[in-house]
């Protein structure tokens, strides 16, 4: 049996580190890699001029670039720091579908999502990332307050 791999759903709030550091912690003790994922929403289905799909494209580029540099690369030097194996990956798209394709890719284990910061209870139960993704992850998918 291989290493296993743990998808981590890591959004942009960088002070709230909670669903990183229980991943990095079960891996841990696991031995386990992680993937730390970090998705932009982005939606292709807009009808737009050539003008702006370049500018459009530029925004998409400049948005990829900042991820890496203040997402991605503090996360994986928090995992480095603590002995734990990861690579990052930042995407466009819906988070739900792009969080599930990267744990099937990868062959996780487990997803690590954190919970949802809205206080209204119909948002935490009605459309919420880590409920989509529970919804339709094809592995255990565990949810971080």
């Amino acid at each position: 049996m291989g290493q296993e791999t743990f998808v981590v759903a890591y959004d942009d709030d960088t002070n709230d580190t909670a669903v990183l550091d229980c991943a990095i912690a079960r891996a841990s003790k696991a031995g386990a890699k992680l993937v730390i994922i970090h998705v932009l929403e982005w939606s292709q289905y807009s009808f737009l001029s050539n003008e702006e799909l370049a500018e459009r494209h530029k925004r998409r580029t400049e948005e990829l670039s900042r991820a890496e540099s203040h997402v991605i690369t503090p996360a994986l030097e928090r995992a480095k720091a603590a002995g734990v194996e990861a690579t990052g990956i930042v995407k466009h798209g819906s988070v739900a579908d792009l969080v599930v394709k990267a744990a099937a890719t990868e062959k996780a284990e487990f997803i690590f999502v954190g919970r949802s910061g809205s206080g209204e209870a119909r948002a935490r139960i009605f459309g919420s990332v880590p409920l989509a993704i529970a919804q339709i992850a094809t592995v255990p998918t565990v949810i971080v307050p």
